[in-house]
């Protein structure tokens, strides 16, 4: 009977990996922002986080050149090949469909033969600089969810800056500098995606890579790279999105570097394919694009799970009694308590925040609020029939003290509510420095920045670190195997808590052990 038994089990153990490999395609999804359910009260809505899907936001922006005349064509005129100077019978005509090159052809449907593309006029000014802004504008905060890849079909310029704006075009700040010498036109030291850290995530590199003058057949596009930054967090192929989402819900800064309503593309010097300027031939050197990738999705503060295009803009349909055209603020008569963005944790489907009603009493907002966080494996929810009954309940007690931050609900013999450590207010409703509200105010134990969790934990809300299953600790600073016998040193050790626990183990821990091994297997 033995073998059957672990025939059985090392099946379990097969099926519960592989299924482990797919959740995080599935925490990847926002698309509910509630559900209607019943409970023995009555109805319930079950609320959540939300967020539209990523989409191709090239349809939806509007495109401006600066200066506004560098589109060729007007006057007409010839230009030649960058691989071949001698080749100038190519003829731009602003006035001829055909030999047009205007701006929208950088968004046109790719695939057409012969290629469409915008080009700019000539260096026929030249040693004057050739300097084209180019803005794509939204009008509308998007967060960027793939990487910017722009296909010249002139060779690559010589320097160039990628910058963005999240205030709609009133203030710029770089994203990217691109050049065949950082040194000599930034004075910057080159740098690849490969050389930046989760700890330099957020710093401006000048990278050489994109900048090769000619135009070969693989060597077209130029990009600013998402993903490779999200990989730092998520892994190399992406599967850890909810330790991506972890981090994105509490570093602000860098939520923030993913979010833009403006891009800026500085085409600061055409390719020369050479060292030195053939002044004899300026009509060789032109900047020339055939296609601009964004790839995005409306931000709207988990709030919304779809956007509309009407009248030439974007918006968020919002949920949860927000408003605005990113969800970024409570709907009138639904400010019972400070506006907030939803939240990614807990994974797989987030806290919802939802504004709440003016007519909700400050005990039943904070009961509400901490639904959120009460259960880590299903959305946040109001029974909407027990709203009543709590706030009869709230009406009977003296100081009104909250009952989390505050040792009871009744006032103490100076008429002043009695806090509990690190809550602080008339209600201890609030906390000190160093405190976070969690049921109450709770030390801070980790954050994304200087107190980050060790070897692979991750921070849950600030006041704990979720450990992997080899280490434990405050900070997952020690290995578990320090605590069996013979330590971290003999075979019964450190590297053996990673293997895969005992047949007659697995029977024991069940299911979600389990998974929670796998899981960390795949990792």
């Amino acid at each position: 009977m033995r073998f059957p038994l672990l025939l059985t089990l090392q099946a379990l153990w097969l099926s519960v990996c592989q299924a482990t490999q797919h959740y995080p395609t599935t925490w990847g999804h926002y698309d509910l922002c509630k559900s209607h359910g019943y409970t023995d009260e009555g109805p319930t809505w079950y609320y959540m986080a939300c967020q539209p899907e990523a989409a191709d936001m090239t349809k939806y922006l509007k495109v401006y050149l600066d200066p506004p005349n560098i589109t060729c064509g007007d006057p007409p005129e010839t230009y030649c090949t960058l691989e071949n100077p001698y080749m100038c019978n190519n003829e731009c005509d602003a006035a001829t469909e055909e030999l047009a090159h205007p701006p929208e052809l950088m968004f046109d449907f790719e695939g057409r033969n012969p290629t469409t593309f915008w080009q700019s006029s000539s260096w026929k000014k030249y040693p004057k600089p050739l300097a084209v802004n180019i803005t794509l504008s939204w009008n509308k905060t998007i967060e960027l969810t793939d990487d910017i890849v722009i296909t010249f079909e002139s060779g690559r310029p010589e320097q160039m800056v990628l910058e963005k704006s999240l205030d709609y075009g009133r203030s710029w700040q770089p994203y990217q500098f691109y050049a065949t010498d950082c040194l000599d036109a930034f004075t910057m030291e080159p740098k690849t995606v490969k050389d930046i850290t989760q700890h330099t995530l957020l710093d401006i590199i000048c990278t050489e890579e994109y900048s090769r003058g000619y135009v070969w057949k693989n060597d077209k596009t130029v990009r600013f790279e998402i993903k490779d930054r999200f990989a730092l967090f998520a892994g190399p192929k992406l599967h850890n999105m909810a330790s991506l989402y972890g981090q994105l819900d509490t570093t602000k800064n860098l939520r923030d570097f993913f979010t833009i309503t403006d891009l800026r593309i500085r085409l600061l010097r055409p390719a020369t394919g050479a060292t030195m300027v053939d002044e004899n031939n300026l009509s060789r050197y032109f900047y020339a694009i055939s296609d601009i990738k964004v790839h995005g999705r409306c931000k709207c503060n988990l709030h919304a799970n779809s956007c509309i295009f009407d009248k030439e803009r974007l918006t968020c349909e919002c949920e949860h009694n927000t408003t605005g055209p990113d969800c970024g603020r409570c709907k009138r008569n639904y400010q019972a308590r400070a506006w907030s963005a939803g939240s990614y944790l807990p994974i797989p489907k987030g806290t919802a925040n939802i504004c709440l009603p003016n007519s909700v009493g400050p005990v039943i907002r904070q009961n509400i609020s901490s639904l959120g966080v009460a259960n880590r494996n299903q959305a946040p929810q109001v029974a909407l029939s027990t709203v009543p009954s709590v706030q009869v309940a709230n009406s009977k007690r003296d100081c009104n003290c909250n009952p989390f931050g505050s040792d009871t609900d009744r006032c103490n013999g100076t008429g002043y509510c009695k806090c509990k450590e690190g809550a602080t207010g008339a209600k201890c409703h609030e906390c000190l420095p160093g405190y976070l509200w969690d049921n109450g105010c709770k030390s801070r134990v980790c954050d994304n920045e200087l107190l980050r969790c060790q070897n692979g934990g991750v921070c849950v809300n600030n006041i704990r670190c979720q450990c992997p299953p080899a280490y434990t600790g405050l900070l997952c600073e020690k290995p578990r195997c320090e605590n069996e016998p013979g330590g971290c040193g003999g075979s019964d050790s450190g590297q053996a808590s990673l293997r895969p626990p005992g047949p007659l183990l697995l029977l024991l821990l069940g299911p979600v052990f389990l998974v929670e091994i796998c899981w960390t297997t795949v990792l």
